[in-house]
């Protein structure tokens, strides 16, 4: 699965960014303090947009692409925001063989964004993972702490009306 950039606009704060630069400030003479920094950032931003990725880079005087590398390789790195309802399909074997795919599919088609996308509002996002542990339930979808089983695509449209109200 390929991480894709966000087409929500970045739209930091200045305080976001004073913080951001605190952090690297404390940590630019040890160039192998990126990925602790790149985390700091995360938690300051909820996830590391390119503008923030280019801040960093200059920051810690590394180049942008070995940041854009780092994001991009690590499932912990996020390049587009979360939205209030973070929704995760499991798509390890289990789940997948169950019609977790399809799963996804309905998601997408009925929020209007893929895989790793955040609708316009933030309200929601979708993301895909290997494996929750509840194989005996599958397929299987979360929306932030809740667990939903033994779903199907038909499923879908009731399960998000009682998140769109």
């Amino acid at each position: 699965m390929q991480k894709k950039l966000s087409k929500i606009p970045f739209n930091g704060t200045p305080e976001q960014e004073a913080k951001l630069l605190e952090v690297i400030e404390a940590n630019k003479s040890d160039k192998s303090r990126l990925m602790a920094v790149m985390q700091e950032a995360q938690e300051i931003y909820g996830y590391l947009p390119i503008e923030v990725q280019e801040i960093i880079a200059n920051g810690m005087e590394v180049p942008l692409e070995k940041v854009f590398g780092v994001a991009s390789f690590y499932a912990q790195f996020s390049m587009s925001p979360k939205g209030k309802y973070n929704i995760s399909v499991c798509l390890g074997t289990a789940c997948y063989v169950k019609g977790g795919q399809q799963l996804v599919e309905a998601l997408s088609e009925n929020l209007g964004i893929d895989v790793g996308e955040c609708t316009p509002h933030a309200t929601f996002s979708l993301e895909a993972c290997r494996c929750i542990g509840a194989c005996g339930l599958g397929p299987v979808l979360t929306i932030n702490d809740e667990v939903y089983g033994k779903l199907t695509p038909e499923d879908i449209p009731k399960i998000l009306a009682k998140y769109q109200n």
